[in-house]
């Protein structure tokens, strides 16, 4: 493959086994200079994709009265009737990972066998957890470890009949030290090895086809081993523009998440109004900032936020442990950790569940948002990920972000429970989910100045989502160029924006998490399908 433009490839470092192909990136590109703006995008691609997104945000604004029931409607189809579509792919993603962290493939470098790591791992990992899953952090991080202990602890209630309240695993009726260990378990297995493995399994192949085999960083580059030159007319078109659609449906879910926590905290220490309306100005204000740092560009502005973020978040994560019950916190975590490996068959079994709500309403979720969101963390990690071996990356990728989510939940979930428990203190229990962290936070010492804190992580957190979101997007809307004129970038870092706000006043968050469920479904297919091509791809490297 050539470079027209001599600045999209990456030339190895080191023996590699290319792929020959007369492509060149940028080939079907349309280049336009309007005044001082110019851009460079790939017709179709970006048509198609920008178009139906187009449509959709107008759609959902015009018709706010009638899409608010829809969504909510379409979510809970989408999850009922394909929780163990999502559950077996999940599975699948962590069997590929293991599976060629212990095979010969693991030694398989990318960018050549001779290629250096581009960032030092202090960079490369606060870029990959803060782009990964911060602002799902900061928002579940106290509400769901609660979640899952009441329903445990409480057991299933009945209703005429009819269970309604469906606990994890059937949960631990009465019984507080087993109901926070189930509850644990449940939490750790949202947000370890099978999301982590969801991400790695696409910035693995979008990594080894292009920086050894040289072809363009973009989601259709993984499937040449399958589809061959086709992968460049109408199947590779339809690919790239189902990652871009799922990639901004999926930022946009998160950054409501992102606003409504952030107005439940500034209502909460400063008394600003809450609602819609303020969710909205935090949505215009972030997307402002999220632009400056597109502007700067990958070093300047998504790794040093990063890395700031990566620095508060920790020292709020060493404030509660410090504060909170430290000899719980660490005791709990080496507990957690074996009631989640005790109890995960149990709960990734995809088949004869008798716990609906959890499989439906959580894990369903979880799984189509994680897979909704694999294109643009997987191309980030990609992107930052050159001169790390096969194995290297899929450990890192794997365990260091697991074992740092299981601390946090750990830590927040953990000082929660026992908040509930020890000291019957049951507001952190009735508040609304946004609000958990805040009166959490509460009940330790300088809770003003830790909530405060608390909003900012959440803010730098949905700035960093969406300016690296932005990034991604735009390279696969304009045929794999990681070069391409910054106002294309610009626009399509106010559209996640403008998503984000359509679907807050089209039904909030519930219709963030249909959108969510409805482009992660035909995505998971697509990076199923990602995996075969994957090994046979690194089977062909030199190791």
């Amino acid at each position: 493959m050539t470079d027209k433009d001599n600045n999209d490839v990456i030339a190895p470092d080191g023996k590699v086994n290319p792929i020959n192909t007369d492509y060149q990136v940028g080939q079907d590109n349309i280049a336009l200079q309007i005044g001082p703006f110019g851009l460079d995008i790939h017709n179709r691609v970006f048509m198609i994709s920008g178009l139906a997104i187009v449509a959709f945000v107008f759609l959902t604004l015009a018709f706010q009265n009638q899409v608010a029931p829809l969504f909510v409607d379409l979510r809970a189809w989408l999850t009922s009737s394909l929780d163990w579509f999502f559950l077996s792919a999940g599975n699948i993603f962590v069997l590929v990972c293991l599976g060629l962290i212990l095979s010969p493939l693991g030694r398989v470098r990318i960018g050549g066998t001779k290629a250096t790591p581009d960032f030092t791992y202090l960079g490369w990992f606060s870029m990959l957890f803060a782009a990964g899953m911060g602002i799902g952090l900061m928002f579940y991080g106290v509400s769901e470890p609660l979640s899952h202990f009441g329903t445990s602890f409480a057991g299933i209630t009945v209703e005429d009949g009819v269970r309604t309240d469906w606990a994890p695993l059937g949960g631990a009726v009465g019984d507080a030290a087993a109901a926070t260990n189930l509850g644990m378990a449940a939490t750790i297995y949202h947000w370890g090895l099978h999301p982590w493995a969801i991400y790695a399994v696409l910035a693995l192949g979008l990594a080894i086809f292009s920086f050894n085999k040289g072809l363009p960083l973009t989601v259709r580059s993984v499937f040449y081993p399958l589809l061959g030159e086709r992968v460049w007319g109408w199947p590779g078109h339809v690919i790239d523009t189902l990652a871009v659609i799922a990639t901004m449906f999926g930022l946009a879910t998160s950054l409501g998440f992102g606003a409504s926590q952030a107005s439940a905290g500034l209502n909460y220490l400063f008394d600003i109004p809450l609602g819609t309306t303020t969710e909205i100005v935090l949505v215009i204000l972030i997307t402002g900032i999220a632009t400056i740092s597109v502007l700067a560009g990958l070093d300047a502005g998504v790794k040093r936020l990063s890395e700031i973020n990566m620095a508060l978040a920790a020292l709020l994560l060493i404030f509660v442990i410090i504060v909170g019950p430290t000899l719980l916190i660490f005791s709990g975590f080496f507990t957690n950790l074996g009631a989640y490996f005790q109890n995960l068959p149990a709960l990734a079994m995809p088949f004869e569940r008798e716990d609906a709500n959890f499989t439906q309403g959580w894990t369903a979720f979880y799984w189509a948002w994680w897979i909704s969101w694999s294109p643009f963390v997987g191309m980030f990690i990609a992107r930052v990920s050159r001169g790390r071996t096969v194995r290297e990356f899929l450990v890192s990728v794997l365990l260091i972000p697991s074992t740092a989510c299981v601390l946090w939940m750990t830590a927040f979930g953990g000082t929660a429970i026992h908040q509930f428990v020890a000291d019957s203190y049951e507001a952190v229990v009735g508040a609304d989910v946004p609000l958990q962290l805040f009166i959490m936070l509460d009940a330790l010492p300088m809770a003003q100045i830790t909530s405060f804190i608390g909003i900012i992580l959440v803010v730098v957190f949905f700035v960093t989502s969406s300016d690296s979101g932005s990034l991604v997007i735009d390279t696969i809307a304009s045929g794999g160029k990681v070069n391409s004129p910054k106002p294309q970038r610009v626009f399509w870092c106010g559209f996640e924006g403008l998503v984000a706000i359509a679907l807050m006043l089209g039904g909030g968050l519930a219709a963030l998490q249909a959108m969510a469920v409805s482009t992660g479904f035909p995505f998971a297919i697509v990076l199923m399908v990602s995996c075969v091509s994957l090994i046979k791809g690194l089977a062909s490297e030199p190791r």
